[in-house]
C-alpha cells in the first residue's frame, strides 16, 4: 500500500467509518450544547480541528520522551496550550462566535474526542499520519456538528447560516432549537448515518464476494 492510499485511509476513517460523533458517539456535551445554529457547529468544529491537528503533531513529536506513567497528564498539558491558543484567537478575530460559544470551547480541553486521539493514535504513530488523523476526525466532527446546526436552526428558525430560507410566513418550531430538539435531532441523524454505512457496507461485501 503507498503512503499516500495510508493516509487517504487515516482521513477517511475519520471522516466516516469512525466519524466521532456518529459512529463513536464521542463529545456529545458539546453537539448537543451548541448546535442550535449551523454557524455555531462549524465554528465549534473549526475550533477542535485545529486542536486536534495540533495536540496530535506534538504528541507524536513528544511519544518516545514522554514516560508511560505521566502520559496523560502531559497529554493533557499540551491539549491545553492549543485550546489557550484557539481561544486567544477566537476572542480577538471572532468575538460575537466567542461569546455564543461560551464555556465550550474551554472544555475542549476534556473532550474525550482529543484526549482518545492522542492516547489511541498520535503516541503510536509517526507525526504525518498523526496530523492526517486529527485533520480527518475533526473534519469529520465539524461535518457532523454543522448538519446537526442545519437541521436545528432551519427547523427551529427558518433560517441557515443566518440567513432566511423558508420565508416570512414560516412558523418556526421552537423545541428544535431547545435541548429536547438538540437530542431528537442528533439520534434521528445518527441512525440515519448508520443505516447508511451498513447498507454501504454491505455492498462492498457482496461485490466482494462476486
Amino acid at each position: 500500500m503507498s503512503e499516500k492510499t495510508r493516509l487517504g485511509k487515516i482521513f477517511a476513517n475519520g471522516v466516516i467509518s469512525e466519524n466521532p460523533t456518529f459512529r463513536l458517539v464521542l463529545g456529545t456535551c458539546p453537539t448537543m450544547a451548541v448546535t442550535t445554529s449551523a454557524l455555531n457547529g462549524i465554528g465549534m468544529g473549526a475550533a477542535a480541528t485545529f486542536v486536534l491537528i495540533g495536540s496530535n503533531i506534538v504528541v507524536s513529536l513528544l511519544r518516545r520522551f514522554i514516560p508511560d506513567r505521566v502520559r496523560i497528564p502531559a497529554f493533557i498539558v499540551i491539549i491545553c496550550t492549543f485550546v489557550t491558543m484557539i481561544q486567544l484567537l477566537m476572542q480577538a478575530f471572532l468575538p460575537s462566535l466567542y461569546e455564543s460559544l461560551g464555556i465550550f470551547i474551554p472544555l475542549i480541553v476534556v473532550n474525550c474526542i482529543i484526549l482518545a486521539r492522542a492516547e489511541a493514535f498520535a503516541s503510536k504513530k509517526p507525526v504525518l499520519a498523526s496530523a492526517v488523523d486529527g485533520l480527518g476526525m475533526g473534519i469529520g466532527f465539524t461535518l457532523a456538528l454543522t448538519l446537526i446546526g442545519i437541521v436545528r436552526e432551519l427547523l427551529g428558525n427558518g433560517s441557515v447560516f443566518g440567513v432566511n430560507v423558508l420565508g416570512a410566513s414560516y412558523d418556526p418550531m421552537i423545541l428544535m432549537i431547545l435541548p429536547a430538539g438538540g437530542f431528537l435531532t442528533f439520534g434521528l441523524l445518527l441512525g440515519a448515518f448508520n443505516a447508511i454505512i451498513k447498507k454501504l457496507d454491505r455492498k462492498r461485501m457482496k461485490e466482494a464476494a462476486e
